[in-house]
């Protein structure tokens, strides 16, 4: 897999919609010192990075499934460019200085199962551990004023990648 630039972690993004065209968002659980963004900047879509051997739209179905327990989804759209963010200077120590920052593939995917299925206190199935410590649907267009704002630009594009799959 190549992507635009090896100074980023390749990673993918989901934009999982509900029947009613809203969106999952978590919110992110403490990372430690360099997490110092507070709520409403907490929330986000499940993203994460693509391993070895793995295409982005596998990685997408896994981290899915890692960080909400989903699995009941069918794809909708692809957004059509990589997106990437630079990480502030306080955050770039968790990769030891080895990327600026992510280059995300986006994925949009349609939710069939019931709010039930989501888990996210035990997602995978209670193999991993948890991301979000809450999570709700949410307006796609909402999302960027609900990010860490060094993401904002990224989710701007994938409010515009996808805007014709979820409510206005």
């Amino acid at each position: 897999m190549t992507t635009p630039d090896s100074r980023y972690r390749p990673c993918v993004g989901v934009t999982l919609i509900n029947a009613e065209g809203l969106v999952f968002v978590g919110r992110r659980k403490s990372k430690g010192d360099f997490d110092l963004v507070s709520d409403p900047h907490l929330w986000q879509m499940p993203q994460g990075g693509i391993d070895d051997g793995e295409t982005p739209f596998e990685a997408a179905l896994r981290e899915l499934h890692e960080e909400t327990n989903v699995e009941s989804v069918e794809f909708v759209a692809e957004a059509p460019l990589w997106l990437s963010y630079d990480l502030p200077s306080n955050a770039k120590k968790r990769w030891s200085g080895k990327y600026i920052g992510q280059t995300q593939r986006w994925f949009a995917l349609r939710f069939l199962g019931p709010d039930s299925e989501i888990d996210i206190h035990s997602p995978g199935g209670g193999k991993h551990k948890p991301e979000f410590d809450d999570w709700r649907w949410e307006k796609l267009t909402n999302l960027p004023d609900l990010i860490v704002p060094f993401k904002r630009q990224v989710y701007l594009d994938v409010v515009e990648a996808f805007k014709d799959f979820a409510a206005a």
